[in-house]
């Protein structure tokens, strides 16, 4: 009988009045069936649309709360009819909303998804006011929680809030699409950077996934990883490359699949699993969320998933 994996973060503070607090993107989106996704010039016919709520950590934040985490989220909506549509489920849920701010004059952070009906794949196309920033949350709410999650929508924030983390033995786990300096900055700062596959494409060099984590992990995060939709995901872990394979599922719509992938893995996190069961119950977590349509209809409750995992 092989040895159990050691935890990834072992003693991660359990007696913390919140285990994960989210600090990001929120987001109302609309979802649009399409033949397949548009090539240049060419004009397609809309099959079917639908206002479902999205945006990167606010969606991670309620796979969190789906799957039995205490959650808080800080972020920013304007003040327009979208803003209570987008954080419903949030609400619903019972994450803490304390640190929500509505912004006067503003719009919330909407977004157009063109989702190709046969496979499921996306387009989506962001609509985000500029003045959707607030103040990161204080030092007593980082301290407060066992997980941050983050984004890049507002960079020196994060930063700023990942700094504290680390002071306060925060894990923090960062949502990042696009390399960029700030990225690979916030990298020596965060735990675990968890990138798409198209992060790594943008690197050039054939868009090598390998070269994507070694730069990461060359800043010192504990694990880098990078997913790669239905083929799973890889990770660099102290120097070794993990693979893990994703699961087969009919897919309706893979928004917010890397969102639930981290939700899977803050959870497996938490509860103290390896680095190959933490990629494993991520990748579960994202296959689920990709039968649902729109970035949060899949979302697992935690009996879904830990049956889903045993089937």
């Amino acid at each position: 009988m092989s040895r159990p994996e050691p935890p990834l973060w072992p003693g991660t503070g359990s007696d913390r009045s919140l285990d994960v607090l989210g600090f990001g993107e929120n987001s109302l989106d609309r979802v649009c069936i399409v033949d397949h996704l548009p090539r240049s010039g060419e004009k397609l016919t809309v099959r079917d649309s639908v206002e479902r709520p999205g945006g990167q950590v606010a969606t991670t934040v309620l796979g969190c709360a789906r799957l039995d985490l205490r959650c808080a989220y800080a972020g920013a909506v304007g003040d327009d009819a979208a803003a209570a549509a987008a954080i419903a489920p949030l609400r619903a849920a019972g994450v803490e909303l304390s640190r929500l701010v509505a912004i006067d004059g503003v719009a919330t952070r909407q977004a157009i998804i063109l989702v190709e009906r046969s496979s499921g794949e996306r387009c989506v196309l962001g609509i985000r006011d500029a003045r959707l920033k607030i103040d990161p949350p204080t030092r007593d709410s980082i301290a407060s929680a066992r997980v941050l999650a983050i984004d890049m929508s507002d960079p020196d924030a994060a930063a700023w809030a990942a700094r504290v983390a680390r002071q306060a033995g925060t894990a923090v786990v960062l949502d990042a699409d696009e390399p960029s300096d700030a990225v690979f900055d916030l990298a020596a700062v965060v735990d675990f950077p968890i990138v798409p596959e198209t992060f790594a494409e943008a690197m050039g060099q054939g868009g090598s996934p390998d070269r994507a984590l070694r730069e990461l992990a060359r800043r010192g995060p504990r694990l880098s990883v990078v997913t790669r939709g239905a083929r799973g995901a890889v990770a660099l872990d102290r120097g070794q490359t993990l693979e893990s394979p994703g699961f087969a599922v009919a897919a309706r719509d893979t928004t917010g699949a890397g969102d639930a992938f981290r939700s899977g893995f803050i959870w497996a996190l938490l509860n103290e699993k390896g680095p190959v069961e933490a990629l494993r119950v991520a990748n579960a977590t994202a296959a689920m969320n990709c039968r649902g349509l729109g970035a949060q209809a899949g979302l697992p409750t935690r009996g879904e998933l830990e049956g889903f995992l045993a089937d």
